[in-house]
């Protein structure tokens, strides 16, 4: 059972509203909040009207329950009165140097295909040498402001837009795609303005704010991100990995995509087209 704070003389709701937020964002009920965390439902309103603030055991058990991402359960803990628990230090922090030596790893041993370390809002932190060699081979990647963005790179007609095969295809699927891999399922502002952005760019269609089949004319068990040069196809697909367990907001954020050869052509060529690229950091 949490405890009731009496030490303010005008206490604040924001934990309350901020609690009832998550709760109705994961189509919980109070009593059902209650029985998952053995917190009781009369206690659980209290904290909701901000008539009751819950002990820091009662917090952790309510943002287990309700799968708050790291860096909400933070902003939790601070309208609540308490520390914040988890670590907000930079990906490549010395902290988290376990995890960046196997980024590392897990870069070099990918080359020659590209495999790219990205931020929550695709936003490149890290990448193998083979990555700025590819993309290089298309388009003055030294053009291109640091932080580099992976969806901006694609939707952007100045960027890889017009080298991508059925480009319209493509885009919806990734704009999907931000909507499947949200951190902890939500639409926080950034992503929301991220969005935005995107759908700012010409010829991008409304209609792909709604989450219909994006199907794929190759019949292929996934699409396809087909690029053209030199009246050549190559045709490549990406599988993400995350950070299994984490206990600190950049390992939870972090995504590594590997860029695979989706058919045996694109193999075959994939060095060729890298070849005489320039070398970019």
């Amino acid at each position: 059972m949490g405890t009731t704070r009496t030490n303010r003389a005008h206490p604040s709701n924001d934990l309350g509203l901020l609690l009832r937020h998550w709760r109705e964002l994961r189509g919980a009920s109070q009593l059902g909040l209650a029985l998952d965390t053995g917190i009781s439902q009369r206690h659980l309103s209290f904290i909701e009207s901000g008539r009751s603030v819950p002990s820091r055991h009662a917090l952790t058990s309510i943002v287990q329950s309700l799968d708050v991402p790291l860096r909400e359960r933070n902003a939790l803990f601070l309208a609540a009165g308490y520390a914040p628990v988890y670590s907000e230090a930079a990906w490549d922090a010395k902290e988290m140097q376990g995890i960046t030596r196997a980024l590392d790893r897990m870069l070099r041993q990918h080359d020659p295909f590209p495999a790219i370390v990205m931020d929550r809002y695709w936003n490149v932190l890290t990448t193998n040498a083979s990555s700025p060699r590819f993309f290089g081979s298309f388009i003055d990647m030294a053009s291109r402001t640091a932080p580099r963005n992976m969806l901006h790179l694609i939707f952007d007609p100045k960027g890889m837009r017009p080298f991508v095969v059925d480009w319209e295809t493509v885009a919806r699927s990734l704009i999907h795609r931000v909507h499947r891999e949200l951190v902890g399922g939500v639409l926080d502002e950034r992503s929301r303005t991220l969005l935005d952005e995107l759908f700012a760019y010409p010829g991008v269609d409304p209609s792909w704010r709604l989450r219909g089949s994006v199907g794929s004319a190759l019949n292929l068990p996934m699409i396809p991100m087909g690029f053209t040069k030199h009246g050549k196809t190559l045709r490549y697909f990406s599988m993400v990995t995350s950070v299994g367990a984490p206990q600190s907001i950049a390992a939870q954020e972090l995504r590594i995509e590997s860029m695979f050869p989706a058919d045996d052509e694109t193999e075959r060529l994939h060095e060729e087209c890298i070849s005489n690229s320039p070398t970019l950091a």
